[in-house]
């Protein structure tokens, strides 16, 4: 796709948001069921069942996907489309290109071993590496959009409000 079709193909799309801006509010969902055989939970992914589990470093077989590895997946995943969709449609022809992210974790904290300990990342990098003949300035704004439309990275960056409930069945 170059740069016209992708505008050909959001301008409708962008223009039907500008005129009616109820239509741009999506709610997107996730769904999950416990396993009842081992510490795990099934995740529907619309393409397969993924089943995410303990980390090794809890206790977990390895067997399983990994939650924080599936956040960073996510967020790679989210950053490489946004990068490429942003260098077609700013005309950066890129060559190659590689999206990484890695995070620090302090398992003490998950594992309650120690209360002052954070539970989460402490800290996240997102990385391009990208094989490209463009100026500097074009990559700078490409890096700047690529942040700023990423919808991954801009919520983990802003956090959310986000509401926990429970509920018997």
């Amino acid at each position: 796709m170059d740069a016209a079709q992708l505008r050909a193909t959001q301008a409708p799309i962008k223009e039907k948001y500008k005129s009616d801006p109820k239509t741009a509010l999506i709610t997107l969902k996730a769904k999950g069921s416990i396993d009842n055989e081992g510490i795990a939970c099934k995740i529907e992914t619309g393409r397969a069942l993924a089943v995410a589990g303990l980390h090794p470093a809890t206790g977990g077989s390895g067997l399983e996907l990994c939650s924080g590895d599936m956040l960073l997946e996510a967020l790679v995943a989210c950053a490489g489309v946004t990068l490429k969709s942003v260098a077609t449609a700013i005309e950066i022809p890129l060559k190659s290109g590689n999206v990484s992210a890695e995070g620090d974790l302090d398992f003490r904290g998950t594992l309650g071993v120690d209360k002052e300990a954070p539970v989460g990342f402490a800290e996240i990098r997102l990385r391009f590496d990208v094989g490209t003949d463009a100026a500097q300035d074009k990559l700078d704004l490409l890096l700047k959009l690529t942040e700023r439309y990423c919808v991954v990275y801009q919520t983990i960056k802003n956090g959310p409000k986000v509401s926990v409930t429970m509920h018997r069945v």
